[in-house]
């Protein structure tokens, strides 16, 4: 399913030639597509692919997957004035999904442990008010069966596949920031089932800033290239991401001698 359809940004005063506007790739944007449910940007540090997303983000007023609301994100002031400058074609609209960056994960499963910590830590000092531990236990058990009983404990794939699989809403959309910082490659391989899933059962829209040659690989996923000339659609076998990894692969002895 597709909801956002296309991003284009206004050629006027509201732009200025200073961040995010200097970055080479938004530099001359006008317009960027969506015309499949999966879509990935992809490109160096720096390149504006996470810049888009977050302005994106932004501008959809997406929920945020781990509570900040986006509009009140300092990390995220930055690219207000891309989010600004930004209109946003829906077909049709959704106000449901998030906006999802592994550092904000990562965030979120370290509070999680507190707040369970003080939960348990609260029933505890109150043992003999049968109401107030009750009320405690009973909230820490509804937060660990949404999330299991200690998502800071499992491996960071193991927990953010669970994170990403409670958060969960049908007919959303999912804008996320290089996820393949929290996943191994095998559980790479596990998100790209799970987002398939949910792509071809639940109508879900994905757009993914990435750098992983193995999420590249999703079928039939549309691929953007960010660099100084621009965005570009590519074809998976010709990025360079992908050609890297070939020829490190077919030699690693040699690449590594040839640094």
């Amino acid at each position: 399913m597709i909801y956002l359809r296309g991003a284009s940004l206004r050629n006027d005063e509201v732009r200025s030639s200073g961040y995010p506007f200097a970055v080479p790739a938004l530099r001359e944007l006008e317009q960027i597509e969506f015309n499949t449910p999966v879509t990935f940007l992809v490109g160096e540090n720096g390149s504006g692919k996470s810049t888009l997303l977050e302005a994106m983000a932004l501008k959809a007023r997406l929920p945020p997957a781990t509570g900040v609301p986006l509009d009140k994100d300092p990390t995220l002031q930055p690219v207000e004035p891309l989010s600004k400058a930004m209109r946003l074609s829906w077909l049709p609209r959704t106000k449901k999904g998030f906006f999802l960056r592994a550092e904000d994960f990562f965030n979120f499963a370290r509070s999680l442990k507190t707040r369970g910590e003080e939960m348990q830590g609260l029933a505890d000092r109150f043992a003999d008010d049968a109401r107030v531990r009750g009320y405690m236990l009973a909230q820490k058990a509804a937060m660990d069966d949404r999330y299991g009983e200690d998502l800071h404990a499992m491996s960071h794939g193991e927990s953010f596949l669970q994170f990403f699989q409670a958060r969960f809403v049908p007919k959303g959309l999912y804008l996320i920031d290089e996820p393949e910082a929290a996943l191994s490659p095998q559980r790479q391989l596990a998100f790209i089932s799970l987002m398939k899933r949910i792509v071809e059962e639940e109508d879900a829209q994905l757009i993914v800033a990435t750098h992983s040659p193995l999420l590249l690989a999703y079928p039939s996923a549309r691929i953007l290239q960010f660099n100084e000339d621009g965005v570009k659609e590519t074809a998976f076998d010709d990025l360079e991401h992908v050609s890297l990894i070939r020829s490190f692969l077919a030699n690693p002895d040699r690449f590594v001698r040839d640094l």
